[in-house]
């Protein structure tokens, strides 16, 4: 039984495979989120300047040119290397986010759906009150609660991304609590945390990473959001968020463009790469896709 479940598993991934091949967009997304990836593993190492302490107060606001390559920001510091740092501090802030959201949010997910009764109905309410207001407004509640630092953001955006983890995993546990496999190894006596966790669970992973590849897009914009309303980073921690708050209030962003344009840039990029591979994801993790 176990190698025939193991083979089949094996074609069933080399069919997914062959399909997010065959998905442009899956394609795109996936060589745009490795650069990104890459841009921010490197950032230490190939830095041009320390965006921290290398201050040119005589080069103030300067254009782009052979030493700053995308120019300079109020306080003389070179945005290339704000901005490189500014990738690191944003995705490392969503990823963490994200996979807050996804552990909490899945782990209630399987609870309710399939113990079902009173704890169904107190992880619904829960997920509705949460869902009833708009997710920028909840995640700037938190933070100011909270207080501004990184890691509220971090926290607020990833109590945000909870309801969205447990809608999806509820809704595939009560689909799959009533499969045979299931039903199964409940008649062999299985007890429920081995149900859910070996066989409910995994069943369950292929829409669950699809979701969370697709809530890194989205966390990026709410905490970049964060930070533009100064509740995210702190100076001298470059992030892409602070680094538009900076620009817009300070009035940068007409008589110095590229101090707004370019942390704008990265943002647009990063949510467009996660967004096109969640795409490429789904698309080819669908049972029902045969193209």
């Amino acid at each position: 039984m176990d190698s025939i479940a193991l083979a089949a598993q094996e074609s069933s991934f080399q069919k997914a495979k062959k399909r997010f091949l065959k998905s442009i967009s899956g394609r795109v997304g996936l060589v745009l989120t490795i650069a990104i990836i890459l841009l921010a593993l490197l950032a230490p190492i190939l830095r041009p300047f320390d965006p921290a302490t290398a201050r040119d107060f005589a080069a103030r606001l300067k254009p782009p040119s052979a030493v700053h390559w995308l120019g300079t920001d109020g306080l003389g510091r070179d945005m290339l290397s704000l901005v490189w740092y500014g990738i690191r501090v944003s995705l490392l802030v969503s990823i963490v986010s994200v996979v807050l959201g996804l552990i909490i949010g899945t782990f209630l997910g399987l609870i309710a759906g399939y113990f079902r009764g009173w704890l169904e109905r107190v992880i619904g309410w829960m997920t509705d009150i949460l869902l009833a207001f708009p997710s920028i407004l909840l995640a700037i509640a938190i933070a100011t609660v909270i207080g501004a630092s990184l890691q509220s953001v971090m926290i607020a955006v990833g109590v945000v991304e909870i309801p969205k983890f447990i809608r999806l995993t509820r809704s595939m546990v009560l689909s799959l609590r009533e499969q045979g496999f299931v039903q199964t190894v409940r008649a062999f006596g299985a007890k429920p945390g081995r149900i859910i966790f070996n066989h409910i669970l995994p069943s369950s992973l292929a829409p669950i990473v699809v979701q969370a590849t697709l809530s890194i897009g989205t966390a990026t914009l709410e905490a970049a959001g964060l930070g533009f309303l100064g509740l995210g980073a702190k100076p001298p921690t470059p992030e892409l968020g602070t680094m538009l708050s900076d620009s817009f209030t300070n009035g940068y962003a007409l008589s110095a463009p590229w101090t707004i344009l370019m942390p704008g840039l990265m943002i647009t990029l990063i949510v467009l790469a996660f967004n096109l591979l969640g795409d490429g994801l789904r698309d080819s993790l669908d049972p029902r896709g045969n193209r």
